[in-house]
């Protein structure tokens, strides 16, 4: 997935940021979750920016852009069926 010319300290300190993010995230074990994270650090690594401070924090706004899993809305309580009269 890492398309690029990174050097063995940065490809270091990619895997342990998205390691860290994805250890605390809701729903960090799932490929999509953490498929997502990596591309936002590489994204940021890409552009320079590459203190594990940096990556981490990266990894870390996606977070706030991922979607709640599908057919599940999270603290909310099931709809109750309609009922006709």
């Amino acid at each position: 997935m890492i398309d690029g010319n990174f050097d063995s300290k940065t490809l270091a300190k990619m895997n342990l940021a998205l390691d860290r993010v994805c250890e605390t995230a809701p729903r960090g074990e799932q490929h999509s979750v953490r498929k997502r994270i990596a591309r936002e650090i590489i994204k940021c690594a890409r552009s320079g920016k590459t203190t594990l401070s940096e990556l981490t924090s990266a990894g870390e706004r996606v977070l706030h852009e991922v979607p709640p899993q599908q057919g599940s809305r999270l603290g909310a309580a099931p709809e109750a069926p309609a009922k006709y009269e």
